[in-house]
């Protein structure tokens, strides 16, 4: 009876450039866990000119059946003799792995799982070639490899590959594709026991008595880098009665340990080093593969974060939880990625209670001179990192609606609200300042002087960084399944003297309209929450508290429920996005007013989140807002600036008091680069 392989793994590339090698050693890999057939497409080329004629006997002498689970059989080529050579077979196996120049062929494609391409520079290339095959080779070159150009220009086998791998030749291609392998949808179920093991494997871990400034040692160890996070409780002066400024977390993808995940329009790409996949999908089914069905370690004290990813989730992700496709504007440049997170090999974790550093790290990541470097940073860092001084000149921001857009635009939502399309509307504008010379690190050491919060952060992704002062928790996820919201709505400025800031604070506890506002939140959250809940436990510990910070009051409540025994933890983050502060209610068709109301535009980050996941099946995320998005400029070492603020509508709001609100949330961030708010 005919036993269907598994999963079927196509490798190809040009000659020279070690897919023979690859191959071997990955079959090597998996054979750990299952049997593995290995097929060379050298063994049915037909001569030296039989590119073409071997890729088609390939595809339907071997390939097809054991796609059927039959047995493939074929002529093989006697090379030494040039002649046809006897009759050869192989049976179907578990995994199938097949290489050669011709494996990734389009008609090869429709048959295979996934297919691996491999690249290595054109100079390197020939020589790496002759030195396996010899001088009988090196008589062949120039025609097998016009047979290879006229292939790959009439098939464009790259660009549909699901891995491309960069091979070194070095032994750490078959790691790499390995570990990309795991994360591709149709190779997970397959590999899971691949997977359990990665997932099994708890870091290495010390804890050092220090009590340093999270941003200076972020500094000394990652600002350089250009995949890096952070993650910082910065207003330690503050009260923090629900221990939200204990932990700040910082990591980098420094190693090739490390991976770095990006997600753009419902496409991911994943790079392990040398390897990258590609893969189509959404996020949240990603997240899912990737964290939550990956198993999770048991939890790890009182540790906030065990790698796991770090990142951030931008707004457009709405696109997969109900909400509209919004893509930036043709011609647009600098376009953060939809999602994009690190899974990094070490990773520091300064817990401000207890006065101690926990230093984590991988198996493979020298966790030892790891560990020493940390101890040494921390003997020489100082008290506190320097603020650098202002921009000058200050950027020049310009608004996206003036006063008279925006006003408008709060009255066509009252008249949404009037018709009965919303209860409330998270209105927002933008603010934007192009090639503005400045460095990203800076200007979050400006942001965190001037405005600290329990949700500041500081993420790199290439060409795309974001400096934030975040007071607001969008959802977390204990290691225990508890789960918690913190909405806020309801804004106030801080008082010039101590009298009029108590003022200021009883307006906003008092105010009916902001405590509707939030209340219609909190109970939006309830249900987002209760999807995945047991109902038992839902909860609203504190409604309408008034917290303080160095620019403004907020109004922040708290919505509490444990997940139910099983519940996938990915698609309980999925229920809540993006977080209901920033759309209004009902979430879906709020966001559909939203799109129009707001011209269309994408909101990027802004609205989005920013957190971790970790291999404990803990998550925490706060809302993107108080946050400088900068993306690199045209010109040379110029950033162009965008700073997203808004308020909620609703049907008793005054336009003007909207207007006001929307230049007290950009205030904490304009002032702290110099600048003002436009037309000031």
């Amino acid at each position: 009876m005919a036993t269907s392989p598994v999963l079927l793994l196509g490798i190809d590339g040009r000659s020279g450039a070690g897919k023979s090698t690859l191959a071997a050693e990955l079959a090597t890999a998996l054979r750990r866990h299952r049997e593995v057939a290995l097929f060379h497409l050298e063994d049915i080329y037909p001569g030296w000119d039989g590119l073409e004629a071997g890729t088609h006997a390939y595809v339907t002498e071997v390939l097809a059946p054991l796609a059927r689970g039959e047995a493939a059989s074929w002529n093989g080529w006697d090379w030494a003799a040039n002649a046809t050579g006897p009759r050869s077979a192989l049976s179907p196996a578990p995994v199938v792995i097949i290489e050669g120049v011709g494996a990734g062929c389009a008609a090869a494609r429709e048959l295979l799982d996934a297919l691996v391409w491999v690249q290595v520079p054109d100079e390197t290339r020939k020589s790496r070639a002759l030195e396996r095959d010899g001088e009988v080779f090196a008589a062949h070159w120039d025609r097998w490899a016009a047979q290879e150009h006229a292939y790959l220009d009439g098939d464009a086998v790259p660009e549909h590959a699901d891995v491309t791998v960069e091979n070194r030749a070095d032994g750490s291609a078959p790691d790499h594709v390995l570990r990309v392998l795991k994360a591709l949808p149709r190779c997970s179920s397959v590999l899971s026991p691949e997977r359990t093991e990665s997932a099994a494997q708890a870091p290495a871990h010390t804890v050092l008595r220090a009590a340093p400034d999270a941003a200076a040692l972020f500094e000394a160890l990652y600002a350089g880098a250009d995949h890096a996070v952070l993650l910082e409780s910065s207003n330690l002066r503050f009260a923090d009665p629900r221990q939200r400024n204990r932990y700040s977390i910082m990591a980098a993808a420094t190693t090739e340990n490390c991976a770095v995940y990006e997600h753009r329009g419902g496409a991911g790409m994943l790079r392990e080093g040398t390897a990258t996949a590609r893969f189509t999908g959404g996020f949240f089914e990603w997240l899912a593969r990737s964290w939550d069905a990956a198993g999770f370690l048991p939890e790890q004290g009182e540790l906030p974060f065990v790698p796991g990813w770090l990142g951030y989730l931008g707004y457009e992700l709405k696109r997969e939880t109900g909400g509209s496709d919004i893509r930036p504007a043709p011609g647009a440049t600098g376009q953060p990625a939809d999602a994009a997170l690190i899974r990094p090999s070490r990773v520091v974790v300064v817990d401000h209670h207890e006065s101690t550093v926990h230093l984590l790290a991988t198996a493979a990541a020298d966790a030892d001179g790891f560990f020493d470097r940390v101890r040494e940073l921390l003997a020489r860092l100082p008290a506190a990192v320097p603020v650098p001084a202002p921009l000058d000149p200050a950027p020049a921001f310009a608004s996206h609606d003036d006063r008279p857009a925006y006003l408008g635009k709060v009255r066509a939502a009252q008249e949404q609200i009037r018709l009965g399309n919303s209860y409330e509307v998270c209105l927002t504008t933008s603010l934007r300042a192009q090639a503005v010379p400045c460095d990203p690190w800076e200007n979050y050491l400006r942001l965190r002087a001037a405005n600290p919060a329990p949700f500041a952060h500081y993420v790199r992704f290439g060409d795309m960084a974001a400096a934030s002062t975040s007071p607001e928790r969008f959802m977390s996820i204990g290691a225990d399944g508890w789960m918690r919201a913190e909405p806020i709505k309801g804004t106030r400025p801080r008082g010039a003297t101590p009298e009029a800031d108590l003022a200021l604070v009883q307006e906003l506890a008092t105010s009916s309209k902001d405590r509707a506002e939030n209340i219609m939140i909190v109970d939006l959250l309830r249900n987002d929450l209760s999807h995945f809940a047991d109902p038992g436990t839902l909860s609203v510990p504190r409604l309408c508290a008034i917290e303080s910070y160095a620019t403004v009051h907020q109004m922040v409540s708290t919505i509490d429920a444990r997940l139910r025994p099983g519940a996938p933890r990915a698609e309980a983050i999925a229920a809540a996005f993006p977080a209901g502060s920033m759309t209004g209610a009902p979430k879906v068709s709020t966001m559909e007013i939203l799109d129009t109301l707001e011209d269309g535009a994408a909101r990027g980050l802004y609205s989005g989140a920013v957190g971790y996941f970790s291999a404990t099946g803990a998550a925490d995320l706060s809302v993107v807002i108080r946050t400088l998005v900068m993306g690199r400029g045209s010109s040379p070492g110029g950033w162009d600036l965008s700073l997203g603020v808004g308020g909620a509508i609703t049907a008793d709001s005054s336009p003007e008091e909207e207007w006001d609100e929307v230049r007290t949330k950009a205030f904490g961030v304009l002032s702290a680069l110099g600048s003002v708010f436009p037309g000031q």
